[in-house]
């Protein structure tokens, strides 16, 4: 705060900054959700703080921490995605709110994220790329692992559900998140509900 308030300051991403980001994203990208620090082959970031409106176009919220994000390197197969594609642009959605989440939806067979609202949709896609098909495959790879494990122990029973749900959804003792967590989120809460509500689902 007092470095925020001194006249005539630029910012500055300290380590201080990145640390304090990272604990409180627990240790996960905030857009593609990838385990953070990870270092990319074309370049030696291991992390990036953007500005979620960029400083470019709002110098008056450069040092609000409210408008900072940490994020991966952004750069797989030669192909940028998160704060490398969406270089210099605006995101006119709340990361961490619970009405953005809500909007979000995943396809299980591929791994695809989407937003029922067309503007988000648009951003996810256009400016984070956040369908990247590595990121895709991952999301995938991380629910199957997810699915082979309720159908080899549990038999999906809601009690089993719901602990796995907490899981997934929590931060372990390290302060970490499980990398790519939205997705199992997601069809752990959705499965819960038809088992909630038809029983005989699995």
């Amino acid at each position: 705060m007092e470095y925020r308030l001194t006249p005539n300051v630029d910012y500055q991403a300290n380590q201080a900054l990145r640390e304090s980001l990272l604990e409180e994203q627990g240790y996960i990208c905030a857009y593609c959700m990838r385990r953070i620090p990870v270092r990319d082959a074309e370049s030696n970031e291991t992390t990036r703080i953007d500005h979620i409106l960029c400083r470019d176009l709002h110098d008056d919220l450069k040092l609000d921490y409210k408008n900072m994000v940490i994020c991966c390197p952004g750069a797989l197969d030669g192909l940028h995605h998160c704060d490398k594609s969406k270089e210099n642009t605006d995101i006119s959605f709340c990361l961490f709110s619970q009405s953005f989440i809500d909007t979000l939806s995943y396809k299980s067979n591929d791994g695809e994220i989407k937003s029922s609202v067309q503007s988000y949709n648009y951003e996810i896609n256009n400016a984070l790329n956040l369908n990247h098909p590595l990121l895709k495959r991952n999301r995938k790879a991380t629910l199957m692992g997810v699915i082979r494990q309720l159908n080899k122990r549990t038999k999906w029973e809601p009690t089993k559900i719901r602990a796995l749900l907490n899981e997934w959804d929590t931060k372990d003792q390290q302060g970490k998140y499980k990398p790519y967590n939205g997705i199992v989120v997601w069809f752990l809460k959705k499965k819960l509900e038809q088992r909630q509500a038809t029983p005989h689902i699995i």
